[in-house]
């Protein structure tokens, strides 16, 4: 594919032509280990079942966010909470740089174990495990000495910057684990096992709501650390998580497990990367679209002062969980698109994708309604119960919580894209709504109806973006039989 539309076509690496380098198994072999066969069975029993695990994990990482927002929050008051959105958002950035290679390496998973071919999902899961080690190292290093830089670029509020290059410096050690992490649930769950990710994202919640008021408090023999203590604590429990699931992966035999010369895929070279590297820069572009527009409404918030960055902080919190139904089975449709596809089977590839906006409508709906039902307690999780932030909370809910509707279908049509390696319409589209179009509401609306525009711009842009992959979906040049082996 040249031109982000049509089928893929990488080009093989030299140890592909060799077939006993790259050995495809029978079809039962590369579904044993409790993996779950995607190209089988009722479409939308099958995508349920395995998006529940990876809901379930994201609730749970949600979940702890939350906690430890309610941690700081309490305890060190709206400052500290305004310095940690302030800092998460961030992070949200340095992750999605990295992301699309994740993603690219996903789907070539998904794509190999589709064709039973286990030793080309081992070089794809080595690759990017030894692109993310390398990546993370060098953002821990520079996001060590440029912490201050950063914040200033955000225009962090003044009674919110020491405290946010507090927690920001720590976060950003923890980097390395983190991402080799969240690299490793990927690719396990583009093979297909959703399961090994939701059992360690559990101990890495369990361990971090634990440890935060430890810290933070300096209870027993620990000295008080303030929010510092609070980024660490997430940083040890993401840490002992890693370990934990490195572990089982040996202990299980694990189809993504490397073992002898296998571990030598770790170390990165081009022959082997060039799907995910082709692939990952657009889905990584596409993740710093939205980083960067996060980044940019987080600067235009923290204009409106400390009581409305607090309360877009604590909204954001909340809308986390409204989300995650859309990520979920985003990633499903995606796992599952991937493998129908490497398999062949082109007859269920849009029903996937209609069973998955169908199933995202329906618990997102249920989600939104619930929220506004009960934010005013929500927020005051978060904010305490007398927080003049929290009317303004209420407010940015009332009018751009319904925008995770539309912002979910899209979310499903572009995993479907991304399923097949359509990876530049899906930038395009998230360009244009998230830049031109939401800062053009933004800066027009703003002299009309003041700080509102914000929060109009939500569901406005997320409109926009819905229409436009919808007809790429339709009518885009993204469908394609697969080439016989990828890599």
């Amino acid at each position: 594919m040249t031109n982000g539309e049509g089928p893929v076509t990488p080009t093989p690496v030299a140890a592909a032509a060799d077939p006993a380098a790259s050995p495809v198994l029978p079809r039962q072999t590369a579904r044993g280990g409790g993996r779950m066969d995607l190209t089988q069975g009722p479409i939308a029993k099958t995508l349920i079942l395995f998006a529940l695990p990876t809901l379930a994990s994201n609730i749970l990482q949600t979940l702890s966010g939350s906690v430890n927002s309610i941690w700081v929050g309490q305890f060190l008051g709206e400052g500290a909470l305004a310095a940690t959105a302030n800092a998460n958002i961030i992070m949200f950035l340095m992750f999605g740089a990295f992301f699309g290679f994740g993603m690219a390496a996903t789907v070539l998973i998904g794509q190999s174990m589709g064709r039973g071919d286990i030793d080309a999902a081992r070089r794809a899961t080595g690759g990017v495990i030894g692109l993310a080690l390398i990546f993370s190292v060098v953002i821990a290093i520079i996001g060590w000495f440029a912490s201050d830089q950063i914040l200033r670029w955000l225009k962090t509020p003044p009674e919110a910057f020491a405290l946010a290059h507090d927690y920001l410096r720590v976060t950003f050690l923890a980097v390395p684990a983190s991402m080799l992490s969240v690299t490793l649930m990927m690719a396990s769950r583009g093979a297909g096992d959703a399961v090994t990710p939701l059992r360690f994202m559990i101990l890495a919640v369990v361990l971090d709501i634990a440890f935060n008021p430890v810290l933070i408090l300096g209870l027993g023999p620990f000295p008080r650390l303030g929010i510092a203590g609070s980024a660490l604590a997430t940083a040890l429990a993401g840490l002992i998580s890693l370990a934990g699931m490195i572990g089982w992966f040996y202990a299980k035999n694990h189809a993504l497990r490397l073992r002898g010369r296998e571990l030598l895929y770790l170390i990165p070279k081009w022959s082997e990367l060039r799907f995910i590297v082709g692939r990952g820069l657009p889905m990584g572009a596409q993740m710093l679209v939205i980083s960067g527009a996060g980044l940019v409404m987080v600067g235009l918030v923290n204009r409106e002062g400390l009581v409305t960055s607090a309360a877009y902080g604590a909204t954001l919190q909340l809308w986390n969980y409204i989300q995650m139904p859309a990520l979920a089975v985003g990633a499903a449709v995606s796992s599952m698109a991937a493998q129908n596809i490497g398999a062949g089977r082109w007859d269920r590839v849009s029903s996937v994708t209609n069973g998955g906006i169908a199933i995202n409508l329906g618990m997102t709906g249920v989600l939104i309604v619930l929220l506004l039902l009960f934010d005013r307690a929500a927020l005051a999780l978060f904010l305490g119960s007398g927080s003049p932030a929290i009317e303004v909370a209420r407010n940015i809910q009332l009018i751009a919580t319904w925008t995770f509707l539309p912002f979910g279908t899209t979310i499903v049509l572009v995993s479907t894209l991304r399923a097949n390696g359509s990876v530049l319409p899906p930038l395009l589209i998230l360009f244009l709504s998230m830049f031109p179009i939401r800062l053009g509401i933004y800066y027009f609306g703003y002299p009309i109806i003041g700080s509102d525009i914000l929060w109009w711009s939500f569901p406005l842009s997320s409109l926009a973006s819905v229409t436009m992959a919808w007809a790429i979906y339709k009518r885009g040049r993204w469908r394609g039989a697969m080439p016989e082996r990828v890599i």
